[in-house]
């Protein structure tokens, strides 16, 4: 029972960074059409502000948990403004192409400047330690990573499905022009989505950089997983971006339990027979 419990923490823990990240995704195709394979890189690129702020300027962990999603964001907007904006009006895959060439750039840069090996980042005092709960022991920073990132999806898919901004955003997908009418800066909402959707990616390395080695390929390992959660989910699906990124943690950690040797494809075995089922993912909508 232990290691059952001690796999679903596991898994709540990568399901907590699925959902994370593949709510950035979702924001960013489901309101801009943009499949963002450069996510991965900008995931890493926020653990590595994290350790560059902590290395170099001493600034801590809760300072970096809203500095660096702000420094990653601001390069997403460069991006959009200065290479994406050129591409909206052509075959999706142009904009795969050069979202997939960023992402080789910026690890490339990574790889040569500090090395393929992983960068330790120390544990915050505050997350040292853990709590007793009598059938396993759970550390705080594990419980600190799934509350987090629960508050942060379930406050991203309020704002955009519940406010007047996530209405203003949803009719832009579809009809930019009468939004324009209305007086609102269409190019720059597109913009400024953007930035939030990679701002969610770094924000999802600062907090994994304590658990994990602060690597280069730290998102390359993990996009390809997060790309199968989406198309699961339903692409551009806000809510099935979430649910499903938690969902699918817990099992591959319950598949490691039962059956560890298919943990590792478990996911994409599920993909596979979402496809044949329901094309349009759990969530998603039929074009």
């Amino acid at each position: 029972m232990q290691a059952l419990f001690g796999q679903l923490l596991i898994g709540l823990i990568n399901g907590a960074f699925y959902a994370l990240l593949s709510l950035g995704l979702a924001v960013i195709f489901g309101l801009l059409n943009i499949i963002n394979f450069a996510h991965g890189a900008l995931y890493m690129l926020g653990a590595f502000c994290a350790w560059l702020l902590l290395e170099r300027l001493g600034v801590g962990y809760f300072w970096a948990l809203l500095v660096a999603p702000l420094i990653v964001g601001a390069l997403g907007v460069v991006i959009e403004r200065t290479m994406l904006s050129r591409l909206y009006k052509l075959d999706h895959l142009y904009g795969l192409l050069l979202t997939f060439g960023l992402a080789l750039i910026i690890q490339g840069v990574f790889n040569n400047v500090y090395g393929s090996s992983g960068q330790p980042y120390r544990m915050p005092d505050v997350f040292t330690g853990g709590y007793n709960l009598g059938f396993m022991f759970l550390p705080k920073y594990r419980a600190w990573v799934i509350v987090a990132s629960a508050l942060v999806c379930g406050g991203t898919w309020f704002v955009i499905e519940r406010t007047r901004l996530g209405s203003y955003l949803r009719a832009a997908t579809e009809n930019p022009a009468v939004v324009q009418a209305f007086g609102i800066n269409v190019p720059r909402m597109i913009t400024l989505t953007y930035g939030f959707g990679v701002a969610l990616a770094a924000f999802a390395g600062v907090m994994a950089a304590p658990i994990y080695q602060v690597a280069p390929q730290m998102g390359a390992n993990l996009i390809i997983v997060v790309f199968a959660v989406v198309v699961i989910g339903g692409m551009g699906s806000i809510g099935g971006a979430i649910i499903t990124g938690f969902v699918l943690g817990v099992v591959e950690g319950l598949t490691k339990v039962f059956y560890p040797e298919a943990s590792n494809t478990v996911i994409f075995v599920v993909m596979v027979l979402v496809l044949i089922v329901r094309p349009a993912g759990l969530f998603g909508r039929e074009r």
